[in-house]
């Protein structure tokens, strides 16, 4: 049996080594000056499990499932945001990207094998059952997630609209799993809103960064200028999971001067080297009419105010540090989630593709973003949310450290009020935060900051 296996893994390690050679492994190398030797010893223990299983295990299995497993765990093992998309999870990348996709409007990350909530998505069937950050799926219906990986709760979180998916969560606070029967729906996130809040003062929330927030953007400020003139502008970033690039650049742009530095990336590769600026160079993907020409100039010096909270990660989180580094505009909320990370989408052939983590993000002064996030510039907590519940990069498993302060992310932001939320000890549960309302707490205290009035802290 064992000369058998040995047979099997010797013609197998050939084949392995083609996969690895078809993944641009080469390309790599020769990027960074210098092609090394592929692992022999490493393939060929990798051929023979693979040898192995083709022949003792309990049922027949196709190879394509066992190449894909292999696949799947060399990128989750990286880090939290590396993965492999086979041909529904890469089509699925390519729908949400413009905004529409099916199932329930939940941004998730891994905590200990289990799925754990980044943030529900406003408007959507998690939001508006209650689902918050920081909250642990354990069940999908009656499978338990433990040893899922992250695609394959995802897809059974997604599905046709109208079908119904019951979620088991803990929640940090309650002594038993809370359940929850959603219905799916197609999820058509509006990614850019806005209001004036009061006569002189706008409000803009940019609720995910996607293919065309920054157009978005322009269009809803050029409405709220038709009003007449503004004294003062918010910014909502709250809860903003991130998304494209070019949109975080996009709408950085709109408030900075041209050419400004907006955010820069630092990896392996020359490639991964950049400076991205304020031009249409950075924030046009495929070129195109420039519209940021169409705002009206007075919004380069409005007075502005950025939210942010524990929600607010990644492309947010750049357009939050490149206002703030720039002195542009104050940020006000509480700390930030700290998704410094830049992932690359890399098309295999036959519709799949790698997710890879191949850079680091930085603010236009040089601030790492990864693990710290952003501070902002004045703390205002909204009263009876715990920010400790939120989860952060720092919580996920497998984080990339933060290159330039080591220990960042080995204890929780000092900025953050360490209370209890209500609903715990049977008083009623603090409803959702209905963003820009007259009830906004922190939206409330942007405004009056920009009347140059007193903040009022609650806790």
């Amino acid at each position: 049996m064992k000369s058998k296996l040995q047979k099997v893994g010797l013609v197998l390690l050939g084949a392995v080594a083609g996969v690895l050679l078809s993944l641009n492994f080469s390309a790599v190398a020769q990027k960074e000056g210098a092609r090394s030797p592929l692992p022999v010893e490493e393939l060929r223990s990798f051929a023979e499990v693979f040898g192995a299983i083709k022949s003792n295990y309990v049922e027949p299995v196709e190879d394509k499932k066992l190449i894909s497993g292999a696949i799947n765990g060399m990128l989750t093992d990286l880090d939290p945001h590396s993965a492999y998309l086979d041909r529904d999870a890469y089509r699925e990348l390519q729908v949400g990207t413009q905004g529409e996709f099916g199932g329930l409007g939940i941004e998730v990350g891994m905590e200990d094998g289990f799925v754990k909530v980044v943030s529900p998505i406003e408007d959507t069937p998690a939001y508006r059952a209650g689902i918050k950050p920081g909250d642990l799926i354990i069940k999908l219906d009656e499978t338990p997630v433990k040893g899922m990986s992250l695609n394959d709760a995802v897809k059974r979180m997604r599905g046709k609209p109208k079908t119904p998916i019951k979620l088991t969560v803990l929640r940090k606070g309650e002594t038993k799993p809370l359940e929850f029967t959603l219905m799916r729906d197609v999820i058509k996130v509006q990614s850019v809103k806005s209001k004036l809040f009061e006569p002189g003062y706008g409000y803009v929330r940019v609720v995910q960064f996607q293919e065309h927030s920054a157009e978005n953007l322009v269009r809803h400020i050029d409405n709220l200028y038709k009003a007449g003139p503004l004294k003062g502008l918010v910014l909502d970033l709250r809860n903003d999971p991130g998304g494209l690039l070019n949109g975080a650049v996009g709408v950085s742009a709109a408030f900075l001067p041209p050419q400004s530095v907006v955010v820069t990336t630092d990896g392996r590769t020359e490639d991964a080297k950049r400076k991205y600026l304020a031009s249409t160079e950075d924030y046009l993907r495929g070129g195109g009419e420039d519209y940021l020409k169409k705002l009206p100039a007075a919004v380069k010096t409005v007075p502005m105010v950025v939210l942010v909270n524990g929600g607010s990660a990644s492309a947010s989180e750049i357009v939050a540090g490149a206002l703030q580094d720039h002195k542009r505009a104050l940020i006000m909320g509480t700390q930030t989630f700290g998704k410094g990370s830049v992932q690359t989408i890399m098309p295999l052939g036959n519709h799949t593709a790698i997710k890879l983590t191949t850079a680091r993000y930085y603010t236009p002064s040089g601030r790492s973003i990864q693990l710290k996030g952003i501070t902002p510039d004045i703390v205002v907590q909204e009263p009876g949310i715990d920010t400790h519940a939120f989860l952060r990069e720092a919580d996920l498993d497998r984080h990339l450290a933060n290159d330039k302060d080591p220990a960042a992310g080995a204890a929780k932001p000092s900025a953050q009020a360490d209370e209890k939320p209500k609903g715990e000890n049977g008083e009623e549960p603090v409803k959702p935060i209905e963003f820009g309302s007259d009830k906004d707490y922190q939206l409330v205290q942007a405004v009056n900051m920009l009347k140059g009035l007193q903040i009022i802290r609650k806790n």
